[in-house]
């Protein structure tokens, strides 16, 4: 399995916003991924209720995963989404 942990770059999180463009982003992808803050249960990632539900803040750590063919580079791509704050997911 393929993990990334990553520090939340949005300085609200993933709320509103930032998690609709989240969601998107690795639905995008065509790839099962969870999301979990560190230590915590993994969710769906293109869930947006799930999402939501981790109450995940700027600057938390969370683990994305994926044991599809093709989730590192996925997953890299998620992530600097995650970290950097991104508006949309960067190009592969």
């Amino acid at each position: 399995m393929a993990e990334r942990r990553v520090t939340i770059g949005w300085p609200e999180g993933l709320h509103a916003r930032p998690a609709s463009v989240f969601v998107r982003a690795v639905t995008s992808t065509g790839l099962p991924i969870t999301i979990a803050k560190e230590g915590g249960n993994p969710v769906n990632a293109a869930s947006m209720l799930g999402l939501l539900g981790l109450g995940a803040e700027g600057g938390d750590t969370v683990v994305l995963a994926s044991d599809a063919d093709g989730a590192d580079q996925a997953l890299d791509r998620v992530a600097t989404l995650v970290s950097e704050g991104l508006d949309e997911l960067p190009a592969a």
